[in-house]
């Protein structure tokens, strides 16, 4: 009988939990699973809370259903048919800047007429063929975006985008590392509108062929989620896990003993295993891997951590002010507000809020404002508020409010990190039987999660056969 201990109860650590026993039973490797996780329920930021009426999610609301591995996961688990995708309001995104809401572009005839971008700045941003090479060095976002598309573009449409996604700054975050698919396009094409056409007349091919291809600027696909919301995914792959998750219980240390792996937990238990995955976050990890490796904990430690505030605000739809018909929108830094963006979460999934209500969910602080985590809730909701008058119109108080504050919320790929990792799996190699996974490697998104987690259990299953 095989033993493996998974570390972190996240969506990361319960999706590797359940592939490896299933493909473990599959491949005929008798296995004792288990699974620690140091807050009392299981499922880490991906949290679906509904109070008063309104469904508030406390980290993702979604995945993207254009990659295949969630879908995949939702299938094998049996709750396809309870999947819940956005409506076409979803595709609808709004910049807020110099005091309005602009809708994001779509096509060449909606970007000529739209004010977001100068007429400088389109024109430096069409001549985005004729910008100069990549350096060779590991480019920040920001250096990417000004050299490729010029800095109106970069500070009134990438940064608001790394924003929105990573709560990062982009004048540190590495283009290769955060966006890797961007990179492969300028790499393989010489620029972005050279691949845009380039893979344009290849989809129009494929589709003649009757070929189904991807989108070619990017992931694309239909925001989904749940009706109860994303943390029925967690809750029932807690539910399928049974017994093997144990919960209010963390690990304290790893350390090799004879072949197999000794980790102590916080109770005092003391488990041997032929196997120890560790999902849980860079910086948790760290401490625990110190006694079995001190060179990877303190590559671990160098992976840092953006804060973030999320404000769930309630109101009734009359008299509301700009009409609800969109994802959302971010906001620039140079416009000097407190939030980073605000998703339209009733208006893009039914249920969210009451009937004649709607729910809008506003982030504040990522890695450019770390100071406004320590802001009291009521000071947060005045300029939460106060932001929310002047981008949408909105004069009344929220008949609900709900405040979630992330400390440590999302990890921050800066320049150099893809040499941080190759550093840890080089050492991770001359360490048989341990692995890390999460999102503080490769992608922070759902899908990249469930994705990282399906590599490490092939890996876990070979490893153990």
């Amino acid at each position: 009988m095989k033993k493996a201990l998974i570390i972190g109860g996240g969506i990361s650590g319960l999706a590797t939990a359940w592939l490896l026993n299933k493909q473990a039973g599959e491949a005929g490797i008798p296995l004792q699973l288990t699974l620690l996780e140091q807050e009392k329920q299981p499922g880490g930021k991906i949290k679906s809370v509904k109070e008063q009426g309104y469904l508030c999610e406390w980290g993702p609301n979604g995945f993207l259903d254009s990659k295949p591995q969630t879908l995949e996961l939702c299938k094998a688990l049996g709750i396809s048919e309870q999947l819940h995708r956005s409506n076409d309001n979803a595709r609808k995104r709004f910049i807020f800047s110099d005091g309005e809401l602009h809708r994001l572009p779509e096509n060449g005839i909606s970007f000529l007429k739209s004010r977001l971008l100068s007429w400088p700045g389109k024109i430096r941003l069409v001549g985005e063929p004729f910008a100069a090479g990549h350096p060779g060095d590991d480019e920040t976002l920001a250096a990417f975006g000004r050299r490729r598309l010029g800095d109106e573009a970069m500070r009134k449409l990438i940064a608001p985008m790394a924003s929105g996604i990573f709560a990062g700054d982009p004048e540190t975050m590495s283009l290769v590392s955060c966006f890797p698919r961007i990179a492969e396009l300028e790499r393989d094409y010489g620029g972005l509108f050279r691949a845009m056409f380039a893979l344009a007349k290849k989809k129009k091919q494929e589709r003649k062929e009757g070929k189904i291809s991807s989108s070619a600027a990017g992931p694309g696909g239909t925001l989904t989620s749940f009706k109860q919301g994303i943390q029925f995914l967690t809750d029932n792959l807690a539910l399928q896990l049974g017994e093997r998750v144990k919960t209010g219980v963390s690990a304290v240390s790893i350390r090799g003993n004879r072949g197999k792996w000794e980790v102590k937990t916080s109770d005092g238990s003391l488990f041997e295993a032929d196997l120890v995955i560790s999902a849980s976050p860079a910086f948790a990890a760290a401490p625990m891997i110190e006694t079995a490796d001190s060179e990877i904990a303190d590559l671990l430690r160098q992976i840092p951590y953006s804060t973030l505030s999320v404000i769930c605000c309630g109101y009734q739809l009359a008299g509301l002010g700009h009409p609800l018909d969109g994802f959302g929108f971010l906001v620039p830094k140079e416009e000097g507000r407190t939030v980073l963006g605000t998703l339209w979460d009733s208006s893009m999934f039914e249920q969210r809020s009451p009937e004649g209500t709607a729910l809008l969910r506003s982030m504040a602080g990522g890695a450019c404002r770390p100071e406004l985590i320590k802001l009291s809730d009521d000071e947060l909701l005045k300029r939460v508020c106060e932001d929310l008058k002047v981008s949408m119109g909105i004069t009344k108080s929220p008949d609900f409010v709900q405040i979630i504050r992330h400390q440590q919320a999302i990890p921050q790929y800066i320049s150099g990190h893809s040499k941080r990792l190759a550093a840890i799996e080089q050492r991770l190699s001359e360490k048989k039987g341990i692995f890390l996974t999460g999102n503080a490697f490769k992608g922070v998104g759902l899908n990249d999660c469930v994705a990282a987690s399906m590599a490490t259990a092939q890996k876990a299953v070979d490893y153990l056969g």
